[in-house]
């Protein structure tokens, strides 16, 4: 099993995890791009449309939704998502291909295994998730304003971790952004902070975890070496073992 971000942050969310073999499948989580640039991005991966074999919605969030209905009736891609965030998007018709994903039931995919988990987040149903091909664990938390007991259960014994690293507590209180944005993006119901992550973080590792990809970086909250450097040192690692998904380039393949 392998993943990568093909970009995260404010402007668009997706990644893709696969499962290599005879016949290999393609999940991509989220699809906060425009149906043009998801074509590009893909291409940079070396992959088409046609080739993603299934989509996972985290939320309504435009930066996640993006062009999830356009991309799943054109190339009739099927698409799991909460029963809230379809009613968040207006109940839109998916011709057969919307399943409804749960908070703690497993989809099965075939050779990839999923497991969706309730976050607290200013959406309708938040969900998160965990990936497995049976012998490796991805975990992928972005957009969630703490970390609850089910949340940091489920991301136990993760062999890679895409984790939200929005924003430096201090930047934000010194931004620009309006009281009421500083509140909704610092709460509990908003973006974690690099300490935040960094608490996830260190209750979740073990000595299996290969990969840790800080993703959803705030463009003006921000800053990479802030957050390899909150992450590192809470884990005693080197700068260059935290992984940063950049908003435009995501991440590189990376193999667990």
């Amino acid at each position: 099993m392998r993943f990568k971000s093909l970009g995260s942050g404010s402007a668009g969310n997706a990644t893709l995890v696969e499962v290599s073999g005879l016949l290999p499948f393609r999940l991509l989580v989220d699809c906060g791009l425009g149906i043009r640039q998801l074509g590009l991005r893909l291409a940079q991966a070396g992959l088409q449309p046609d080739d993603i074999d299934a989509v996972f919605i985290t939320h309504e969030h435009g930066d996640h939704i993006g062009c999830a209905h356009a991309l799943a009736l054109r190339h009739r891609i099927p698409v799991w998502m909460s029963h809230g965030t379809h009613m968040a998007i207006g109940l839109p018709d998916f011709d057969g291909l919307l399943h409804i994903a749960k908070d703690g039931k497993a989809i099965d995919l075939g050779s990839l295994q999923i497991m969706p988990f309730a976050v607290p987040h200013d959406a309708r149903e938040p969900l998160q998730l965990s990936c497995t091909d049976g012998s490796a664990k991805l975990g992928i938390l972005t957009d969630l304003g703490h970390a609850t007991p089910q949340v940091i259960a489920h991301l136990q014994a993760c062999d890679a971790l895409l984790l939200e690293s929005n924003h430096d507590a201090e930047l934000l209180s010194q931004s620009i952004y309006p009281p009421f944005l500083k509140r909704r993006v610092g709460g509990d119901f908003g973006h974690l902070s690099n300490a935040a992550a960094a608490g996830i973080a260190c209750a979740v590792t073990h000595n299996r975890l290969k990969h840790l990809v800080a993703a959803h970086l705030s463009a003006k909250n921000n800053r990479p070496g802030l957050v390899q450097e909150v992450l590192s040192s809470a884990l005693g690692c080197n700068l260059g073992d935290i992984e940063v998904a950049d908003a435009a380039t995501g991440t590189p393949w990376l193999q667990m």
